[in-house]
């Protein structure tokens, strides 16, 4: 069924629109009305695209106005002022009518309070009319230059996409799916259009627009797999069609990326169009090259683990790193990407195990995230991908391993609470407290849950703070040096975050706890941060279970430096050989 797309200047919409009963009528009120005459007046002469208009021709020559009903009509009143003010000799060059309501043409031409009250459209066109005269009003003595520039923009830059649907589709259908959840037609719905309409009627050629629909159908489901989605985006599921990647990447190589980062509206499909009108078929050819490209990258687990670590830094996008590598063999393009990582990296094994969570938290978070991603990618004779779609879904944090004194707690006895219930469960099964500790430890703890319980009881917070610290030395086996690293690389870990406090502020026993808590109900939990909690790195004879000491901190860090050592850069301190080594 061809679909036919134009731009037009709203100066030259003209025609018969009829706003059938399917749809409910004028309902602009002034919020909507004045964003309409502020955003064409910010414009200033600037190319602007309003919504699309979306229309049907109907038996008698007369536009079936299927979507754009409110902006139609808004601008019809904006000319009509302009006439009736004498501000303009000439007012719409289209007319519209209601089929619900008689003499809405009429009204429309002429607004009157006297007839505003005879049904609820001509009440609401009145209230539309009444605020567009007070926002030329504002204008004053310079009310007729305002009009003149506003009448130019009309009919030299301001536009819309004009959308004539097929005569076999049916008008209801349409209606519904693009005014539910008001959904508006997209860059990419733009872009299938005119690109099935110049594949139906190639001379000489066979028509393909059938199975150019399928293939766009079939690449928009197997862009929708989560983890394919995720890698070359870093975003999750929030997008409503996915081939918008592949076409806003290719007007991008055509009309360059916008400024500023923001893509106006319709940019992709304004930018397109002339490469579509002048050869569909090679357009679609680029098409299915950028997407052979995405899947062949998923599918190659190197390529795959360090072009998604690179987007999920949010440094770079898939056009970036299409941009840096095209044409390369795959040798050239994993050199490529490995000196972007490095690059971005821009460390020596020295200052990775200086990098601390106050002073370059953002540098231990793509360190460690590195170090989960090379842990997966690593893994002789496996196909598991690192899960860039979890990451994508999480809000990240670091997490201390093991929180000390110097993380002040949030002073709330519901906090409080909390953080005594999770250390009593883990006092009560550690085996290597002593007994006596233990036993006074426990009645402590459910003292002060006793106090805080209390409300008469106003003064809690020292006994907590002495509590908090006695649990905290039982929990840490007395090791000095522990509290002395507590923000280092070494005593950090990913995690995705929340907003529990007190298990934020816990021991080592605690946060293991629940770490395995969470991975037995299948919560997404990064390698290295599951490794650390088990003890992974630890060696067999020096291993505590319960506790986090100095050399438990000291062999991770000799495993994130291996992790991510071919990604940095030679410590100016050692030699070849002692970096290598």
């Amino acid at each position: 069924m061809e679909a036919i797309l134009e731009r037009r200047t709203v100066g030259d919409i003209s025609g018969s629109f009829f706003v059938p009963s399917y749809q409910r009528g004028y309902r602009w009120g002034t919020e909507e009305v004045g964003r309409l005459l502020d955003d064409i007046w910010a414009s200033g002469g600037d190319a602007y695209y309003l919504q699309p208009v979306v229309v049907k021709a109907m038996s008698d020559g007369r536009w079936e106005l299927i979507d754009g009903q409110q902006r139609l009509t808004t601008l019809f009143l904006i000319f009509q002022y302009m006439r009736i003010d004498g501000l303009q000799n000439a007012g719409a060059g289209f007319a519209l009518e209601f089929e619900t309501r008689g003499g809405s043409a009429e009204f429309l031409n002429n607004p009157s309070e006297g007839l505003r009250r005879d049904n609820i459209d001509f009440h609401h066109i009145f209230a539309a009319y009444t605020h567009i005269d007070q926002w030329f009003a504002q204008y004053e003595h310079r009310k007729q230059w305002a009009a003149n520039r506003f009448y130019d923009y009309l009919f030299e830059s301001v536009r819309v996409i004009w959308y004539e649907a097929a005569k076999e589709l049916d008008s209801i259908a349409l209606f519904t799916r693009l005014n539910v959840g008001r959904i508006p037609l997209s860059d990419a719905e733009l872009v299938k259009a005119q690109l099935l309409a110049k594949l139906q009627h190639r001379p000489g050629f066979s028509d393909r627009s059938e199975q150019t629909a399928a293939q766009w159908d079939q690449f928009e489901r197997e862009l929708r797999v989560p983890e394919v989605w995720s890698f070359v985006t870093a975003r999750s599921e929030d997008d409503p069609t996915r081939i918008s990647l592949i076409l806003d990447t290719l007007a991008d190589r055509l009309g360059g990326t916008p400024s500023g980062g923001h893509r106006p509206r319709y940019y992709t499909f304004e930018t397109l169009r002339p490469a579509i009108d002048a050869d569909p078929q090679s357009f679609w050819d680029d098409v299915v090259a950028l997407h052979s490209l995405i899947v062949g990258w998923y599918e190659d687990r190197d390529i795959f683990h360090k072009v998604g670590y690179l987007i999920a830094t949010r440094k770079h996008t898939f056009a970036g790193l299409l941009e840096a590598v095209a044409g390369l063999t795959r040798p050239a393009l994993q050199a490529v990407l490995d000196e972007l990582i490095g690059k971005h990296l821009n460390l020596t094994a020295g200052q990775v195990a200086d990098l601390d969570y106050q002073k370059s938290g953002s540098k231990c978070s793509d360190v460690l995230l590195l170090m989960n991603v090379e842990t997966i990618r690593l893994r002789a004779d496996s196909t598991e991908h690192y899960s860039f779609h979890a990451h994508s879904r999480g809000v990240w944090s670091l997490e201390h391993i093991h929180a000390q004194n110097a993380l002040d707690i949030k002073r709330d006895e519901k906090v409080w609470a909390e953080w005594l219930r999770l250390h009593r469960s883990a006092i009560s099964d550690v085996p290597s407290l002593d007994e006596v500790l233990r036993s006074e430890l426990l009645i402590e703890i459910d003292d002060v849950l006793a106090s805080i319980a209390d409300p008469r009881i106003v003064a809690v917070g020292t006994q907590f703070d002495q509590i908090k610290a006695r649990v905290e030395n039982a929990l840490t086996e007395g090791d000095e040096d522990n509290e002395d690293g507590v923000h280092t690389i070494s005593n950090l870990a990913l995690l995705a975050s929340g907003d529990n406090s007190a298990l934020s502020n816990s021991t080592f026993e605690v946060k293991r706890r629940e770490i395995l808590s969470r991975d037995k109900t299948g919560s997404y939990i990064p390698a290295c941060t599951r490794h650390v909690f088990l003890k992974y790195y630890t060696d067999a004879d020096a291993q505590q279970i319960h506790f986090w000491g100095v050399q438990d901190r000291e062999a991770y860090l000799q495993a994130i430096l291996s992790a991510v050592a071919p990604y940095l850069r030679p410590d100016p301190d050692l030699n070849e050989q002692e970096f290598a080594a």
